[in-house]
């Protein structure tokens, strides 16, 4: 039975790599560094913005204080650029619909900072979601379940009911570590067979598939 779908964020519910790479490539333009190519971001982005940063710094220049320095940079220019070329996949918003009128509990878990992680889910969904989590202090990041397992809790529900939607191997290894439905989707950034090495139980093309799922473990 489930009763909750936890989702990631970024590569799951929303493609958002566009406007990631632009202000990061922003902010190296700005300290004088080369720029990376979109296809590099998948592999960039997934840890959260500070790892997003350390990775797309050139190797010789990843100091503490290079990296704040690009960070404030970036932030500076995402919080005006993030919703630009961001956009909900196709199929998702008719997903919360069914799951909403199913009467399942929503939320999302995300390593994207809180307030850009909030800023993307009410741009794009409004308050179609019971919880929104994005890197809280004292949590640490996927795979790591501490959060995952919270935002549970705070829905009111225990990890056996819910699943976790994603597109990378930390979501499922979150998601497994955590004791939840890891479904692994396949519209986002990482590949089918890192998510099945991750745990994946299911992986889907289509958010539609999704519903599938779920009508079929709750009718079984």
């Amino acid at each position: 039975m489930i009763k909750a779908v936890l989702f990631d964020l970024d590569g799951t519910l929303a493609n958002s790599l566009e406007d990631l790479a632009d202000s990061t490539n922003y902010a190296l333009s700005v300290l004088g560094f080369p720029p990376h190519d979109i296809c590099e971001y998948k592999y960039f982005v997934g840890d959260g913005i500070p790892k997003l940063i350390e990775r797309a710094l050139p190797d010789d220049n990843k100091a503490p204080e290079m990296q704040k320095k690009c960070l404030d940079i970036f932030m500076e220019h995402y919080r005006e650029h993030y919703h630009d070329k961001t956009r909900a996949y196709d199929g998702i918003k008719e997903l919360l619909d069914f799951i909403k009128k199913s009467g399942l509990k929503t939320a999302v878990i995300s390593n994207k900072a809180q307030e850009m992680a909030e800023k993307v889910v009410s741009k794009l969904f409004g308050n179609a979601f019971d919880a929104v989590a994005g890197k809280r202090e004292g949590y640490p990041a996927k795979p790591n379940p501490s959060l995952t397992l919270e935002v549970v809790k705070e829905i009111g529900l225990t990890p056996d009911l819910c699943a976790l939607v994603g597109d990378s191997g930390m979501d499922m290894a979150a998601a497994v570590n955590g004791g939840l439905l890891p479904i692994g989707v396949l519209w986002g950034f990482r590949t089918k067979e890192e998510l099945l090495k991750n745990g994946a139980q299911y992986t889907v093309s289509a958010p539609k598939q999704i519903i599938d799922i779920i009508t079929e473990l709750n009718n079984a």
